[in-house]
This record gives C-alpha cells, sequence and structure tokens, in this order.
C-alpha cells in the first residue's frame, strides 16, 4: 500500500523474454533450412498457451515468495503472442508463395506466353564436363551415343500482352560457352531471379559426359548418363535414374527420387520425401527432410544424419524406411549402428552386429532364424521387445529400470531378479550352441523377450 493506493500487479518479464528467444531462434533455423516453420505452427502451435501458463505460475510462486502480487496476463503479452504469431504467419505465407509455379504466382499480373526453341547441334568431346545453369524452369538432361549436344525447350514469359511477352521472348537466349576443359550451358538476356521468365530445357548430351546442374526453381530430371551427376535447386523435384557413375545431390525443397545407379549417392540438404532404390555403391543422407526416406537393396550401405538420427547400416538387400515417428529396416545382411530420438524402431532380419540407442521411442527386434552377431540396445523411456525363434542361443544381460522383463525364454542358467525399487534383471545362457551376447536396456517401460513362431 502506497499513497492510499493499492500496488499494481507486477509481472518479472519472464514469459516474454523466453517467448522471444525462442521465436528467434526458430526463424533462424527456418532461415538457415534447418526446419520448416510452417510444420512448427502446424502441430505444436497449443505449446505456447502451455508455455505461457507455466511461466505464469512461475511468475507468481516467485511473487508470493517475495511477498508481493503479481498478476496473469498483461495487455502486453496478449500483444507479444499475437504479433509474433502473425510474424510466423507472413514467414510462412512469403514462403509458400516462393514454392508455387510461376503461374500461381503470376496468373493475377498477365497471361502466360510459350515460346520454343531449338539450338543447332554441335560436337562436342565425349567426356566432356558439362554445367548448366538455370534460374526458374525445368530442365531434362538425359544421354547420346554419339558426340552431339542438342538443346531445345520453351521460354515461358509472363506478360500483360502479346507484343509484350515476343519483345521479351528475343531478348532471352540459350547460351553455350566453352569454359576450359568443359562447357556451361545457360539461358541470358534476363535476371535470372526474375519469376516473370522460366525457361524449360532438354538438353542431349554424349552418355560419358561429367554432369552438373545448378537450377533455382524447378524440376531436375537426369537420366542415362555414365559419368557422375551433380545436381542442385533451391525448389523444385529431382530425379537421377540409370546411371553410373556417383550421384551428388542437393537439394533445398522438393522430392528427390535415385533408382539403378552403380556409384555412391549422397543427398544433403532439406525437403520432402527422399526415395533409393537399386544401387550398387552406399547412400549418404544428410539433412532434414520432412517427407519419408526411403531406402531399398543398397549393396555398400546406407548413412544417414540429421538432428534426430545418426545411423549406418553398411549393407542392405532389403527395405529402409524413416518417417516423422518410425523408422524400419528389413531384411540387411550388414552391420547397424544407429542413435535415435524420439523415434519408433522395428527391425526385423538385421543379421550383422547391432548396436541401438534410443531416446523416447520403442524399440522392436524380430530375428526369423536364431540371431548370430551381437546385440546391444540402450532404450530411454520407452520399450524393447526382441522376437527369436525357439531353437536360439545366446547369452544375455537385460536390465530395466523401474520397469518389467518378461521372458519367454526360461531355464537354470537364466537368473531373473527383481529389487524393492522396481528394477529387473536377467542375465545368463540360453541354448546348447554357443551364441550372441544380447545386452538390453530400458527405463520406464517393458522389456518383452518372445518366441516366434
Amino acid at each position: 500500500m502506497a499513497n492510499g493506493s493499492p500496488t499494481r500487479p507486477r509481472t518479472t518479464g519472464v514469459f516474454s523474454g523466453l517467448l522471444l528467444i525462442i521465436f528467434g531462434g526458430l526463424l533462424l533455423l527456418h532461415n538457415y533450412g534447418h526446419l520448416r516453420i510452417v510444420n512448427v505452427f502446424k502441430h505444436g502451435w497449443p505449446l505456447i498457451f502451455i508455455f505461457w501458463g507455466a511461466t505464469k505460475l512461475y511468475e507468481r510462486t516467485i511473487a508470493e515468495r517475495q511477498g508481493r502480487s503479481s498478476g496473469w496476463i498483461t495487455p502486453g503479452e496478449v500483444f507479444l503472442v499475437v504479433g509474433l504469431m502473425t510474424i510466423g504467419g507472413i514467414v510462412i505465407a512469403v514462403d509458400s508463395v516462393r514454392q508455387q509455379p510461376l503461374p500461381a504466382i503470376f496468373g493475377d499480373l498477365g497471361s502466360a506466353h510459350s515460346f520454343d526453341f531449338d539450338l543447332a547441334p554441335q560436337t562436342i568431346p565425349l567426356n566432356s564436363r558439362v554445367t548448366i545453369r538455370a534460374g526458374r524452369g525445368n530442365i531434362t538432361v538425359r544421354s547420346s551415343d554419339d558426340q552431339t549436344l542438342r538443346i531445345s525447350g520453351q521460354k515461358q514469359i509472363h506478360a500483360w500482352s502479346t507484343e509484350g511477352a515476343n519483345s521479351q521472348a528475343n531478348k532471352v537466349e540459350v547460351s553455350v560457352l566453352r569454359r576450359g576443359d568443359g562447357y556451361e550451358i545457360a539461358p541470358t538476356g534476363f535476371d535470372l531471379g526474375d519469376a516473370r521468365i522460366a525457361v524449360d530445357m532438354e538438353v542431349v548430351l554424349p552418355k560419358r559426359s561429367l554432369v552438373t546442374v545448378h537450377n533455382e526453381h524447378g524440376d531436375i530430371t537426369v537420366s542415362d548418363m555414365a559419368g557422375d551427376v551433380a545436381v542442385s535447386t533451391k525448389r523444385g523435384a529431382i530425379e537421377v535414374n540409370d546411371t553410373a557413375g556417383n550421384v551428388d545431390i542437393d537439394t533445398r525443397g522438393g522430392d528427390v527420387k535415385v533408382s539403378d545407379t552403380k556409384g555412391d549417392i549422397k543427398i544433403a540438404g532439406h525437403g520432402g520425401e527422399v526415395e533409393a532404390v537399386n544401387a550398387t555403391g552406399s547412400l549418404l543422407v544428410d539433412g532434414e527432410f520432412y517427407g519419408s526416406i526411403r531406402a531399398d537393396k543398397i549393396s555398400k550401405g546406407v548413412r544417414f544424419l540429421s538432428q534426430r538420427t545418426d545411423l549406418t547400416l553398411t549393407q542392405l538387400g532389403g527395405h529402409f524406411e524413416k518417417g516423422s515417428g518410425n523408422m524400419e529396416i528389413a531384411d540387411a545382411p550388414g552391420n547397424l549402428t544407429s542413435h535415435t530420438k524420439n523415434v519408433s524402431v522395428s527391425l526385423e532380419n538385421v543379421t550383422g552386429k547391432i548396436v541401438l540407442d534410443n531416446t523416447n521411442g520403442s524399440i522392436e527386434l524380430r530375428f526369423s532364424n536364431p540371431p548370430k552377431e551381437d546385440i546391444t540396445v540402450n532404450n530411454q523411456r520407452a520399450s524393447v521387445t526382441l522376437l527369436m525363434p525357439s531353437q536360439s542361443s545366446f547369452d544375455i544381460q537385460a536390465d530395466c529400470r523401474s520397469c518389467d522383463i518378461n521372458s519367454e525364454f526360461n531355464g537354470d542358467s537364466l537368473t531373473p531378479t527383481r529389487t524393492e525399487k522396481g528394477d529387473s534383471h536377467l542375465e545368463g545362457k540360453y541354448g546348447a550352441a554357443r551364441g550372441p551376447k544380447i545386452t538390453l536396456k530400458s527405463s520406464y517401460d517393458s522389456i518383452e523377450i518372445r518366441k516366434t513362431t
């Protein structure tokens, strides 16, 4: 009480300060391509109210301890929340517009006009290094059995009038320049960042050419090349198939598909779905992809790196799939090492050595035949299920913190124990033959060891 007036409830500003820090961090990660803020707002927007309530409870508790009053929600905090959500909406809207094809953006600012072009063929060496640089438009690259370079396609011009479109189209050309021991193909006569102009190109090259494609907006397709292929784009789908060399892809948005290649595959960046099928080399996926990641028959294995996953599989004869909250691997004769968070893991017939470290996701391992290699599983706050044939032989050590161990494999040499705190332990040997060492650890959920039929 001061001057006969009640003391105004005060706030510590914890909510406002932390909210600005978190929101600024999300925008920074979005700008650097480590996450898509639209996904955060789409699924996680209720968290702001949980966070808001928690900080107000904290402020009230501190105020009571200090013998002062504390308000619940101030007008300034309301305006801050509304303002930040508005900024987030603007960022999402701008990002969505940037991903739209040309007609979707400029359909109300003029009509689309198409102009075909076909460059005169020219002869280049069989092993030429060819670089294609473009702004907007779809690019298709395919092989030829001779030394001829051919380029054809369409100029897509958005303009208010036919005369304006014709005038602009006359300025747009596609050039082929010699650069050292290689060639560079690029549209000219306009700013490649001009969203009113797109150039679709179909490029035919000698089969053994080394191909590099850089595009800003548009789909890229490369097929039937014997040399190495490198592709990068900011917006658009990428497809590479029937190649004999290595494939290197950098994407900032869009789906990626690579099939039937004899080289190694590297896919980096962020985007939508990723699919790799039939590779005699290896597959490396490094980045954040919000769609599913699928791989089939990768002879030299799979390496996958993201914020939540660090996985190495030395050989994949069957199928691998990683979704937003699950990961499945089937029929892999290679060794597996995996560190994951917030992912449920399902393995079937992974016959090499297995090392799994997971948090907040269940793990299931299924074997059609008795396992031969060591298995190590460390799972926190989720269950572990191991299914093996009844004729399996193994040495096991299983520990479950504050949870139960349930085993269908029983014998005098298997010793289960349980503490007063609720921790469970199982140790010993099962079967007459020499078997692998199985180490299982879990917490706050069960360990299930079952026999397959």
